[in-house]
């Protein structure tokens, strides 16, 4: 097997026919007949069957085609990256983080972009989802983290998906336990700024069920918010991970019947996406994150 029988068998699987498969890849139709048969061969499997109209993806075929878009898609990917590394990138790439270092894993990018481009340096800007976005929209920032999917202005790569709960504190287990969205909102809640993803995703949620939040507290960062939910204040949302270690050791209640997805992705302007520094950087990120 090798990758030109891979690409003939995707380029006849999308044709559906020899001859402008061969058309397309610029090959004669005997060659490209040739490779099918090979990889048919070393595979042990009839990857298609003949038609009146040409060729037609077997159920084996048919199995194995993701497969092979995904092999070729990730030499690509590999060429790109490997290409990028033989160029001279150099300049200054302000990076806007969010959350903690270790979720992010800020430290494995930076380590590995300072590697592999040592005439790039870095400027590293801390906030709120987005406040991130904001930045980067208005050219202050260059690249960064952003919880949701933005705009179609943006470039954005998923890195990760996750669940945000909600905590109460200690002793309200009666009052969150089998309650749903609209029965937690007439609780005394935590609140974050409009730049925050817990305020978007809450706020999102909540207008859904035409449910208004009861507002006690408003606070910018997550230790904070926790800090005043085991104080017995209110409700607040944090990240799964972070809910049951705090249930752990202070007796935090999450509330079982809500949650909410989200995402945490990398952004840059659409636009600049191909700037050789931020092309650097988002080929790294499919090394640190396997994706």
């Amino acid at each position: 097997m090798d990758f030109t029988q891979l690409r003939a068998f995707i380029t006849v699987a999308q044709e559906g026919n020899l001859t402008r498969a061969a058309e397309k890849l610029h090959l004669t139709q005997p060659a490209v007949s040739l490779q099918i048969k090979s990889l048919q061969r070393s595979l042990d499997l009839q990857l298609f069957t003949r038609t009146p109209s040409g060729m037609a993806l077997s159920t084996d075929g048919a199995r194995l085609l993701p497969l092979a878009e995904r092999v070729l898609a990730s030499i690509a990917d590999l060429r790109q990256a490997a290409a990028a590394m033989h160029s001279t990138v150099t300049g200054n790439l302000a990076i806007g983080t969010i959350l903690d270092p270790e979720f992010t894993r800020l430290g494995a990018v930076l380590k590995l972009l300072v590697e592999s481009f040592p005439q790039l340096s870095t400027e590293l800007l801390h906030g709120m989802s987005g406040w991130v976005l904001q930045q980067i929209r208005a050219g202050r920032l260059d690249v960064g983290y952003y919880l949701g999917v933005p705009g179609k202005e943006f470039h954005c790569q998923t890195l990760t998906s996750f669940t945000y709960n909600v905590v109460a504190p200690r002793g309200w287990r009666s009052r969150v336990i089998g309650r749903d969205w609209p029965e937690l909102a007439r609780l005394p809640w935590v609140w974050t700024p409009p730049e925050s993803a817990h305020n978007r995703m809450l706020s999102k949620v909540f207008s859904q069920y035409k449910a208004t939040p009861n507002k006690v507290a408003l606070v910018d960062q997550e230790p904070s918010m926790l800090d005043l939910v085991k104080s017995g204040v209110g409700l607040c949302l944090v990240r799964e991970s972070t809910a049951l270690k705090e249930a752990h050791l202070h007796g935090l209640v999450i509330a079982d019947q809500v949650s909410l997805l989200t995402e945490l992705t990398f952004i840059c302007l659409a636009r600049r996406k191909n700037e050789p520094a931020i092309a650097a950087i988002f080929s790294l990120l499919k090394t640190v994150w396997g994706n």
